[in-house]
């Protein structure tokens, strides 16, 4: 999913815990909103890391650059609007991703504007990572493949009648995210998508900035 040298590890190590831990949190935040109050009794409701991740994930995600967090747990069936609640909740984590990645990209961007000697080599670094991280997190839990967040939202947009056997799908996700990682089909969905992301991102901060100044 990403490609690292040590030194990429090390600075972008709080990029990849903030991708993660915002991501569970919102699935938790969304989930409890909606009506249910699992993660909340499951402990979810809290940017501690140590809620969310998940160590052997974590390690995976940095070694073999494929890892995953622990999921929150919730009943849709105690929505209030079921259908409603599972989508949100499932859009939940990669809009929080993205708002992270653009709140990033605006601090870096002001601070090379109004305070440049603040922006050493490795704050620019970090928070850079901090940006591609969320988006890149964001991207790929749209990719609508069971159990990824955007598999939930296309569930509930197909008929009814194929549901299930799109479900199926998620006996072979492992090994499918493996083929997509060992060829170039998941670079070329995220790499497109991402550079789309950060153009959007900047065109909005530039009008904000435009706008201020």
């Amino acid at each position: 999913m990403f490609d690292f040298d040590l030194m990429g590890m090390i600075a972008g190590l709080p990029g990849l815990l903030i991708a993660l831990v915002f991501h569970e949190y919102a699935h938790a935040r969304m989930a409890v909103a909606m009506g249910d109050f699992t993660p909340r009794l499951m402990g979810r409701l809290t940017l501690d890391p140590r809620a969310h991740i998940d160590p052997i994930g974590l390690v995976m995600l940095l070694v073999a650059r494929f890892g995953w967090a622990k999921p929150v747990e919730y009943n849709p069936m105690n929505f209030r609007e079921r259908t409603k609640g599972e989508i949100l909740t499932a859009l939940a984590g990669p809009a929080a991703n993205f708002i992270t990645a653009f709140v990033a990209l605006l601090v870096l961007v002001l601070l090379r504007r109004f305070v440049p000697s603040v922006v050493t080599g490795g704050v620019y670094t970090v928070l850079w990572m901090i940006v591609i991280y969320n988006i890149n997190f964001g991207i790929f839990n749209l990719i609508p493949l069971p159990p990824l967040d955007g598999s939930k939202v296309l569930y509930h947009i197909i008929p009814y009648e194929h549901r299930w056997r799109y479900m199926q799908l998620e006996r072979y996700s492992f090994l499918i995210l493996i083929a997509m990682m060992m060829t170039p089909i998941l670079g070329s969905i995220l790499v497109p998508l991402a550079r789309l992301t950060l153009k959007l991102f900047s065109i909005i901060i530039s009008l904000l900035l435009g706008g201020i100044l």
